[in-house]
């Protein structure tokens, strides 16, 4: 079944989160992962506690070469932590993959608090990437910078949503796993053709890390792999459900998901339609 998904990310040196947590979700879910790697992280469930950043040209031969040898049926982006990465990013995909669908996930802050975008690449991010977007996939913290307010409720989700669809991509997936008080995970598809909800009893847990990183590769992967959208967003949620219920609980801070855990095969079969 296959799908190839090329990944452009930081590296995660506990393996939960950014490219190690994304090689892992593609493969789980019988997709076939690439990389261009745009920075290396020092951290652990506790929190980030390093960054090093790659040469934007070096970014640009990693992603170049992959697509013009390999190819790949979509792009998932995570960690672009400047401007120039964004615009690198943002250039090769013009250049060499103008219609293949890119899942952006607009990693901003981890979820220790570390910032892991410069407050002076938002502006490139909104400008250069969004809009080439088949899909942005913000949290609640992301979506209320992208949309520059307060979210407190659904109705605000629904909101940020359509301000965030505004800025130029196809749909926006709000998660509002950072909803408090409520007990139901709910996540908000919005698009022009209207709004999706998805939910799920919320899991007490703290095995948390990654799970957006691996909620995005698991879109990109569906996508590759020809399921629709809201298809694609329904498994990935699946996936990431049951990689929280089966989490190892390795660590002191937000444990790791497994990512090796099996779940309906029916969406297997759904894919290859």
């Amino acid at each position: 079944m296959k799908g190839r998904v090329l990944i452009v990310a930081g590296s995660d040196s506990g393996g939960g989160a950014g490219i190690q947590a994304d090689i892992k979700a593609v493969t789980a879910l019988d997709g076939f992962g690439m990389t261009a790697i745009t920075a290396l992280t020092a951290q652990d469930t506790r929190g980030v506690h390093g960054v090093v950043g790659v040469d934007p040209a070096f970014i640009a031969q990693q992603m170049a070469l992959v697509l013009a040898d390999l190819g790949a049926d979509a792009i998932k982006t995570g960690m672009l932590h400047s401007a120039a990465v964004i615009g690198t990013v943002a250039t090769v995909l013009a250049a060499q993959a103008p219609t293949v669908p890119v899942v952006v996930d607009p990693v901003m802050v981890a979820k220790g608090g570390h910032r892991l975008l410069q407050e002076a690449a938002e502006r490139t991010l909104i400008e250069r990437l969004l809009p080439r977007a088949t899909v942005v996939t913000p949290n609640l913290p992301e979506a209320e910078a992208l949309a520059g307010f307060t979210i407190a409720n659904e109705t605000d989700m629904v909101r940020a949503g359509r301000a965030v669809l505004a800025l130029g991509p196809k749909a926006v997936l709000v998660k509002g796993g950072h909803l408090d008080g409520s007990p139901e995970v709910v996540d908000l598809l919005v698009s022009a053709d209207g709004v999706t909800r998805f939910s799920h009893p919320r899991i007490a847990t703290r095995s948390t890390h990654g799970t957006g990183c691996t909620l995005a590769s698991a879109i990109a992967c569906g996508l590759a792999q020809h399921l629709t959208l809201i298809d694609a967003v329904g498994r990935a949620r699946d996936y990431v459900r049951r990689a929280i219920e089966t989490a190892p609980g390795f660590g002191s801070g937000h444990g790791p998901l497994n990512h090796a855990v099996t779940f309906d095969p029916a969406w297997r079969d759904r894919a290859d339609r």
